[in-house]
């Protein structure tokens, strides 16, 4: 019955059209503009619309300031046929809303930069905003902000920068297209993912939230010391001391602050909570280099957390995920060796120093080397053991080294470099993890004492737990084979990736978020290039 009377209603229609008379010829071309522009409007409500490379073209050249987007957004639409990504039939999707959302709070992301045309975008999502944009330039305009968003959030700073700054990790693949699809699938996504980020960058968000909490309450004050004092002891007394107190307890150092002024246990258990997290020997004394760490401002904390999130987008998250690797933090001084997600050994380690920085890469540990020989570096040789030689004709006899044709080796044993054990990764800059006979390094605070090589205070057990399950190598074996007497290599069965990183900030398994120094000067540096495109 209704079909009967929509067709009765159509030939009606159609009839009053033919039986015009032809002095109303203008009014009934009138009359089909407006069914057609009736008829438009409708379908571009049903998102009707219709993109393609001339279009695109046409987009980039009207904002020029996103034309560095081009390549990706039109890659997002030639892997959809061309159709919408951001209207259904009911207009907007609500992802549009949510993605314009985390672009307005890029700031949580530990980002400062800005979309150009953000005004135009603003206009789309505020019903009272004059400045409309049509439906084809909103479609790519919400493109370009999403390709802008992932760029910021889920890549970071260009892979060639980022090598020239020295980072070697491998860089993760990103797929604009894929991410879409995952986040269009599930929105939550956008505020958690870690199959595109490391999961410690989530972490860090988190500590970049906390202090900025901890800005915006001004409750950050300098601390004053007493120009005579040196140093504060269980039992002292002082304004520094109830300062201390106050600083330790705004950190989360302590649970309460008491307001006392008096060095108590209390305090004590604050102290050491500190030290731990700043890389400090554990002992009970307050020194002037730790109330001057903890007069650093809130602000570099802040920033130092920033550039630490930006070193976590260009992390691939399955370099954490293998059943068993090592990681070497070079700031912390630090190596964890983890299996099946947990940390079975951290062990104290000694990295280059300035001069020979120990390199950020990965590799793959394919060989254990018991009583090692050394063979000397070319660098070492021509800086450093030929002035040892013209000062000391038998300096090579008395150090256990050989010379053949300007090689240098020194034979195995408790004096040689590499110590009883080294384990070996190929790579370019002839790195290597292992053992010394130098173990008073590690007793202090500042550990950049290498030529680049790695040395580890746990090499033996490190070694061991490696071997834990092969049947070839039980712990006699190992003693055996570490006497220093005879060099004997062990080719894995399966490879352990180890990775070599740098984060001067980092947020353990139990929530601490840890601050070490920045011994190569890399954060300014990146901070320089992450900062420098605040207006894009």
């Amino acid at each position: 019955m209704k079909n009967s009377v929509l067709s009765i209603v159509v030939v009606l229609f159609v009839f009053s059209l033919n039986s015009a008379p032809r002095d109303r010829n203008k009014n009934l071309t009138d009359n089909k503009v407006s069914f057609a522009q009736v008829s438009l409007k409708y379908r571009a409500d049903k998102s009707i619309i219709n993109i393609d490379s001339i279009i695109l073209s046409g987009f980039f050249k009207k904002y020029p300031d996103l034309k560095k987007y081009q390549s990706d957004v039109s890659a997002l639409y030639k892997n959809r046929n061309y159709n919408s990504i951001w209207y259904d039939n009911k207009g907007l999707i609500e992802f549009a809303n949510l993605l314009y959302s985390k672009v307005n709070v890029l700031e949580e992301d530990g980002l400062r930069s800005r979309l150009a045309y953000k005004n135009k975008i603003d206009g789309i999502f505020n019903t009272d905003s004059s400045d409309n944009l049509s439906q084809i330039d909103t479609e790519i305009m919400l493109s370009s902000m999403y390709v802008f968003y992932a760029k910021k959030v889920y890549r970071g700073i260009d892979a060639q920068k980022i090598s020239e700054i020295g980072w070697f990790l491998p860089r993760k693949n990103l797929s604009y297209e894929n991410l879409l699809d995952s986040l269009l699938t599930d929105s939550k996504l956008l505020n958690k993912n870690e199959q595109q980020l490391f999961r410690q960058y989530y972490k860090l968000r988190d500590v970049l939230k906390k202090y900025r909490q901890i800005k915006k309450t001004d409750d950050w004050k300098p601390i004053t010391t007493d120009s005579l004092k040196r140093e504060y002891k269980l039992a002292d007394s002082s304004k520094t001391i109830g300062q201390i107190r106050h600083r330790l307890a705004v950190a989360g150092d302590l649970k309460r602050d008491s307001k006392s002024n008096v060095f108590d246990y209390e305090l004590l258990e604050g102290v050491l909570n500190f030290k731990k997290r700043n890389g400090f020997n554990m002992n009970y004394i307050i020194e002037n280099k730790h109330i001057q760490r903890m007069n650093i401002p809130i602000e570099k904390y802040i920033k130092t957390i920033m550039v630490n999130m930006e070193r976590c987008r260009w992390i691939d998250p399955k370099l954490t995920k293998a059943d068993e690797y090592i990681i070497i933090n070079i700031p912390s001084y630090k190596l964890l060796y983890k299996k099946n997600g947990k940390t079975e050994l951290e062990s104290k380690a000694i990295v280059g120093k300035n001069m020979t920085e120990t390199v950020v890469f990965s590799s793959n540990i394919s060989k254990i080397v018991f009583s090692p020989s050394w063979n000397v570096p070319k660098s070492i040789i021509d800086n450093e053991l030929k002035i040892a030689m013209a000062r000391d004709e038998n300096y090579l006899d008395s150090h256990n080294m050989i010379w053949d044709k300007g090689r240098v080796t020194q034979k195995p044993g408790p004096s040689n470099p590499m110590g009883l054990v080294k384990f070996v990764f190929p790579n370019s800059n002839d790195i290597y993890l292992h053992d010394t006979p130098a173990k008073s390094f590690f007793q202090f605070e500042y550990g950049a004492f290498s030529h680049g090589c790695i040395n580890i205070n746990k090499a033996k057990e490190l070694a061991e737990l490696i071997l834990k399950n092969d049947p070839n190598w039980p712990i006699e074996r190992i003693n055996e084979a570490m006497k220093g007497e005879k060099e004997t290599t062990y080719v894995l069965k399966k490879k352990i990736p180890i990775h070599i990183g740098y984060f001067t900030t980092w947020v353990n398994d139990s929530g601490e978020v840890n601050f070490y120094k920045d011994i190569y000067m890399k954060d300014d540096r990146l901070a320089e290039l992450l900062f420098s495109d605040d207006s894009e």
